[in-house]
């Protein structure tokens, strides 16, 4: 198969998996607090890419650890969390709608930090699409009074996190395998994550023997499997046979699943909601109008 078409597929299919996780987020957050959440998310994804893939560590020089440490922190720790905090306030389609910066913020990212060219029309892209993250913001708070949308900022912050980590891994990790770079970042990862489960309070006997804890685990265990796990993998070959920006391109699309789970699940979406989401996605389409070409790598 083909670069260009294989490049398509794995957007398609990361689109499907990320889009549904914000709704398996909110609900693992019946029977788990956030923290428990993030923490148990990272330690099944750990496990599940260590039982197909340990053997790739011995691929990572040494050189290169301390970069998929950065991207372990960047593209997973940090926002696992933040978007479990954030669900606590604002529902799962106004956070899918909200990751739609990411693209956005990586080309911030990529000038600022790794000195990756932009245009004009990248930076119109850029405002427009933060113009639509405050107009969703906004309306988010005034359709749901009883939210606090203070905690959409964690989301936004999130996004930047996953722009840092799409540089990150195009600009110093090409090199190395994708199986290495995924096991890798959760090898990096699991030990924090096991102290924070240990004060979490996760392992109390009332806790375990809750009925919605044990279902809301089941509903975390999809998630880190499928939308940690596995889309870790397929996101970092993305990178490495596309571009930063193309591979974080999946939350166009991500927000159509997002919303479709939402909807489903009673949320409200008015129509203000679908202006400022198609305002976002706008931006997203400008910045990736405006991109220069690069030669994919197979």
């Amino acid at each position: 198969m083909d670069t260009n078409r294989k490049k398509w597929i794995y957007l398609i299919v990361l689109s499907l998996i990320w889009g549904s996780s914000y709704i398996l987020i909110k609900k693992g957050l019946v029977g788990l607090t956030p923290i428990q959440l993030g923490a148990v998310r990272v330690l099944f994804s750990s496990i599940f890419l260590f039982l197909i893939g340990f053997k790739w560590l011995w691929k990572i020089d040494k050189s290169k650890w301390k970069w998929i440490a950065a991207s372990a922190m960047s593209g997973t720790f940090i926002p696992v969390f933040l978007f479990a905090y954030a669900e606590t306030e604002i529902d799962s389609s106004i956070a899918s709608i909200l990751n739609s910066l990411v693209p956005l913020f990586t080309i911030f990212i990529g000038f600022l930090v790794f000195k990756v060219d932009f245009t004009k029309n990248q930076v119109v892209g850029v405002v427009v699409g933060l113009l639509g993250a405050i107009l969703l913001i906004f309306q988010g708070a005034n359709v749901n009074p009883g939210q606090n949308y203070f905690f959409a900022l964690l989301v936004v912050i999130a996004a930047v996190c996953y722009a840092i980590n799409a540089n990150i891994v195009k600009s110093k990790l090409q090199e190395v395998p994708v199986m290495a770079i995924s096991v890798g970042i959760f090898a990096v990862m699991i030990f924090p994550a096991i102290i924070v489960l240990l004060f979490s309070g996760v392992f109390k006997t009332e806790t375990l023997q809750n009925e919605a804890f044990q279902t809301s685990l089941l509903y975390i265990a999809v998630l880190a499997v499928f939308g940690t796990g596995m889309a870790k993998i397929l996101f970092n070959k993305l990178i490495q046979i596309s571009n930063a920006v193309f591979s974080t391109s999946v939350t166009y699309l991500i927000p159509v699943v997002g919303i479709f789970w939402g909807i489903l699940d009673g949320e409200k979406f008015t129509s203000i909601h679908l202006l400022a989401s198609g305002i976002i996605l706008l931006g997203v389409y400008i910045v990736n109008k405006g991109r220069k070409k690069e030669t994919p790598k197979t």
